[in-house]
């Protein structure tokens, strides 16, 4: 039952406290707009999935099970750590600080820049007002003249596998283990399930992967997969691919692959089959606006969706990624401020944080083919970079893809330790239409793995110090007077 009503009022509103929502808030706020942010948590929910249940978290588990794997690794070197343990109850404390500390920051800067934060449920009414149910069980009636729309995912659900909080969980109920589980299945071999079930092998569960498609990491080139696989093997970890999960009942997950049923073992399963958008319950129609048969709300390139309506992030096509909602926002906000603008990168970095890492930007050599360019792939490896021996971690490789002739960079892909770090060169290459020649000629710190980039770029130019260079004519200088 909703009790009494609240009025408000905003110049503009933002739906949703995730990473693209209070970044839109924070840009209103800095374009002097009245900004509105509506959040099912309200303060409590600023820094969205991303912060408090998705890849904050996350990493602290990650990062957590690499210290206890490699501390182990180290016995050679002659480092003795004693037996592991694990204390996921201490964890989750830690775990805790550490989102606390993050929202606590975002809130600050909320507060700083303006921005009233309400808690509650928004379903829109008409095209300049919504009602807000919130938790007190109240409703807030908000006028406004414009909205963004940035309500992000949620994990997608298999019908005969509904998670239950104990026996099945969702990947946000991963995170919040209070014990190690002796066997886990995850199903999915996507970059969410590839990363939970690394970490949790790696601090002593047996787990299962059991992935649809006919490897892991299916949207991912195999090469760039291939040590991955490897190292899951290392691990311990079961892989079942081009298999189907069915019904969990005790410890056991029912599984078919290919012609023949498969029993795991398993006293947790982890459904990690990816995401859907927060579109269905908003009254979308009431603006005038209806999502795609996916969910998603296909804007223009500025982000709107028609005028004084915009929507940034996980709602939106593209890869569902925090980083691009962060980016998004700034555009979709400047567009409702009357500036004309586009959001139009020239590529998105995406990093699966695996054992090794992978981390990848712009084009395959495949897909640059496709586009009709002519690509000179060039890879070394990471077994030959100083600094990767010096963390134990020579798995992996550096593939720079350029175009012949130009010499303009239109890929990176790194597989290896801090690939998520290192991708970020390659961005700016792309971004600013840098050649090869461009990489091999800027000083990189030595001893450090990024050498590996430069190390790639000189090869494709030709001149490669430690690796041998394609066997393609050497690139010629863009003139860029």
């Amino acid at each position: 039952m909703v009790v009494g009503e609240i009025a408000e009022a905003a110049d503009l509103l933002v739906v949703g406290g995730g990473p693209a929502g209070y970044a839109a808030a924070l840009r209103g706020a800095q374009r002097g707009r009245d900004v509105l942010l509506i959040d099912r948590d309200g303060e409590d929910g600023v820094g969205g999935v991303c912060l408090r249940a998705g890849c904050i978290p996350s990493k602290a588990l990650i990062e957590m099970a690499d210290v206890a794997e490699r501390a182990a690794g180290y016995a050679s070197a002659g480092l003795s750590v004693g037996e592991r343990s694990v204390d996921l109850g201490a964890f989750q404390a830690h775990k805790a600080r550490i989102i606390g500390e993050l929202t606590g920051g975002v809130r600050s800067l909320l507060a700083g820049a303006g921005v009233r934060v309400l808690a509650g449920d928004l379903r829109f009414t008409r095209p300049d007002q919504a009602v807000v149910r919130t938790p007190a069980g109240r409703a807030a009636f908000v006028e406004f003249r414009d909205v963004v729309i940035a309500t992000g995912s949620r994990p997608a659900v298999l019908p005969h596998l509904v998670p239950d909080g104990v026996h099945v969980l969702d990947s946000t109920g991963a995170l919040d283990l209070p014990e190690l589980p002796g066997t886990v299945a995850v199903i999915g071999a996507g970059y969410i399930g590839v990363e939970l079930g690394t970490a949790l092998a790696k601090l002593g569960s047996s787990v299962t992967l059991v992935e649809m498609a006919e490897r892991i990491l299916p949207e991912i080139d195999v090469a760039l997969t291939r040590p991955v696989a490897r190292r899951l093997d290392e691990l311990g970890v079961t892989v079942l691919t081009a298999a189907r999960a069915g019904e969990h009942r005790g410890t056991i997950l029912h599984v078919r692959c290919g012609d023949r049923d498969v029993e795991v073992k398993a006293d947790v399963v982890i459904v990690a089959v990816g995401r859907r958008p927060n579109t269905d319950e908003l009254g979308l129609d009431r603006l005038g606006v209806t999502p795609g048969d996916d969910g998603l709300l296909h804007v223009a390139p500025d982000r709107t969706l028609r005028p004084h309506v915009a929507a940034v992030g996980d709602v939106t096509p593209g890869p569902a990624l925090a980083h691009k909602g962060y980016a998004e926002a700034p555009v979709a906000v400047d567009a409702l401020c009357g500036d004309r603008v586009a959001f139009q990168p020239a590529a998105i970095p995406a990093v699966v944080f695996a054992d090794p890492e992978i981390a990848t930007v712009g084009l395959s050599a495949a897909a640059a083919r496709a586009e009709g360019l002519d690509p000179v792939v060039t890879t070394v490896p990471m077994a030959g970079n100083g600094r990767a021996l010096t963390l134990h971690a020579p798995r992996g490789t550096v593939q720079l893809v350029s175009e012949t002739g130009t010499g303009l960079v239109l890929g990176l892909h790194v597989v290896g330790p801090h690939a998520s770090e290192l991708v970020a060169e390659g961005t700016v290459a792309i971004e600013m239409g840098a050649t090869v020649e461009d990489l091999a000629d800027t000083v990189h710190v030595h001893p450090t793995v990024g050498e590996q980039v430069q190390e790639a770029a000189r090869a494709a130019a030709g001149r490669g110090l430690h690796s041998a260079s394609p066997a393609r004519r050497p690139h010629h200088h863009l003139n860029k007077e």
